[in-house]
């Protein structure tokens, strides 16, 4: 048997959380306070948020292309909460322009001048024809295949992400992303929430543009949540399986008939256990529907019908756990061997490297 291979952790390295308790609640009040930017906020996970956090005392600004719909749910919601602190914002989130007006104005409606919490939510399912299946492209016009869902998942939170990585850097009195620190004490913060999907994770069939918009959502928060407590913002993942929105198509809802769907609610419950705990860091979840459930010995869990004192009802999994706790002692030698290279050729292998990079792009000039 070969020798186990060495474990090089990287965990504290990135200033990741350790696994996400799911036992554990954090007071809604933990929001109260907090300047929160939401996208695609007038319907399904967002209007969830904002009546949730608006409850809570949270200042939330938002954002949606239906103006009439995210208007009237605001004014609904303040009067509901008795919240007077939460503002609807006009936002297209596949116009740069519109979404860089939307941050200003979030940052204008803060009482402090910043932005302490921003989701990217905005998202859509459907687009004209079925990408796996082109039609009429050997007429001498083929007509382009529709890519307005790679517009709004994946550009369009793309957008959301630079500008939340800017301006949450820039939140005046608020704490860098710290796992260890005291929420007591921790009361705003830098925090980026990406939405992305249980098509993020695997492939359902015939959606291959929204898989691939969910896919790169869940690449982009494996990128940020290494990276970005350089610059002491938190990044978290929500990937919901399916869920009873009006996302959810009439196809979608038939394929499920006979199983089960999951609740908005639980989503919230996510978010809001990311958005009121500054501890959690580089985390992700999966959210489906809420099931009896009971794990061996092994740590492998299965369903459980009827009474059992030692199962529990869960909706939240931790996706991604150990992704850092052991880096790959193959990938760590090879990048060792290039960094070798670099010291063996010294400052006379970067002079002749940067001088042929200058000629190369003269003679690119030139011809």
């Amino acid at each position: 048997m070969a020798p186990e291979a060495a474990k090089y952790p990287l965990v504290d390295a990135i200033r990741q959380s350790p696994p996400f308790d799911i036992t554990h609640v954090p007071d809604d009040s933990w929001v109260k306070g907090k300047v929160i930017v939401i996208t695609g906020a007038a319907s399904g996970f967002g209007a969830g948020f904002l009546t949730r956090w608006a409850a809570a005392g949270a200042v939330v600004v938002a954002a949606d292309i239906n103006v009439a719909k995210g208007d009237q749910l605001v004014r609904d919601v303040q009067r509901n909460t008795g919240n007077s602190r939460l503002y609807f914002v006009h936002c297209d989130v596949t116009d740069w322009q519109s979404q860089v007006n939307l941050f200003r104005e979030a940052v204008k409606l803060s009482p402090h001048g910043g932005i302490d919490v921003v989701v990217a939510n905005a998202g859509i399912a459907t687009s004209k024809g079925l990408f796996e299946d082109p039609k009429a492209l050997d007429v001498t016009s083929p007509p382009p295949p529709d890519l307005s869902i790679l517009n709004v998942n994946l550009t369009g939170v793309a957008y959301t992400a630079h500008l939340a990585l800017w301006y949450l850097q820039r939140n005046p009195g608020s704490s860098a992303a710290n796992p260890k620190c005291v929420p007591s004490e921790t009361h705003r913060d830098r925090h980026l929430i990406l939405m992305a999907s249980i098509a993020g994770l695997v492939s359902l069939p015939g959606a291959a543009l929204y898989n691939a918009s969910k896919h790169a959502v869940v690449g982009l928060y494996r990128s940020l949540r290494s990276g970005s407590f350089v610059h002491g913002v938190r990044v978290n993942l929500i990937c919901p399986y399916f869920i009873d929105t009006p996302l959810l198509s009439l196809m979608g809802r038939a394929i499920l008939a006979g199983g089960r769907m999951g609740k908005v609610e639980d989503v919230v419950e996510a978010a809001t256990r990311f958005a009121a705990d500054p501890c959690v860091v580089g985390r992700a979840v999966s959210v489906g529907p809420k099931i009896k459930v009971k794990q061996d010995a092994d740590g492998e869990w299965s369903l459980v019908e009827g009474e059992d004192k030692d199962a529990e009802q869960r909706a939240i999994w931790e996706i991604y756990l150990h992704d850092f706790e052991d880096s790959d002692v193959f990938q760590r030698r090879i990048v060792a061997l290039y960094n070798r290279i670099v010291e063996i050729r010294g400052w006379t292998g970067w002079a002749q490297d940067l001088v042929a990079a200058v000629a190369y792009r003269l003679r690119s000039y030139w011809t």
